[in-house]
C-alpha cells in the first residue's frame, strides 16, 4: 500500500466546535478567502496542535474572560479562539471565530 500526504499528515488531534464557534463560522461560507486560510489553520491545529501553527500567526494563551484559550491571528483581525488538552485524547475545542471587535468587546 502506497502512503499518501495525506496519510502522512496523521490527525493527531480530535476536533470539537462549540456552538458559538459554528456560528461564527457560517459568517464566513460566502468568503472563500478567508475560508480557505480557516480551513487551513484548523487543519494545522489538527495535525499538530499550537505547535504546528507558524510563528506568524502570533499563538498565545489568554487571560480574562477566555482563561485557558489560546488565540491565533488568521489575519491581522481574524482570530481563532480554541481549547487544547495534551492528555491521551488529544482533543481541541474550537471556541470561536472572528475580529478583535466582535471576540472582545466590552
Amino acid at each position: 500500500m502506497e502512503t499518501t500526504e495525506t496519510q502522512e499528515e496523521e490527525n493527531k488531534y480530535q476536533l470539537y466546535s462549540s456552538t458559538a464557534f459554528k456560528k461564527d463560522y457560517k459568517r464566513y461560507l460566502n468568503n472563500n478567502e478567508k475560508l480557505a486560510k480557516i480551513d487551513n489553520t484548523i487543519r494545522l491545529l489538527k495535525i499538530g496542535g499550537v505547535k504546528q501553527l507558524p510563528l506568524y500567526m502570533k499563538a498565545h494563551f489568554l487571560t480574562g474572560n477566555y482563561k485557558g484559550h489560546l488565540e491565533c491571528h488568521i489575519e491581522p483581525d481574524l482570530l481563532i479562539i480554541w481549547l487544547q488538552y495534551d492528555d491521551e485524547q488529544k482533543r481541541i475545542v474550537l471556541t470561536r471565530l472572528g475580529s478583535h471587535a466582535e471576540l472582545f468587546k466590552k
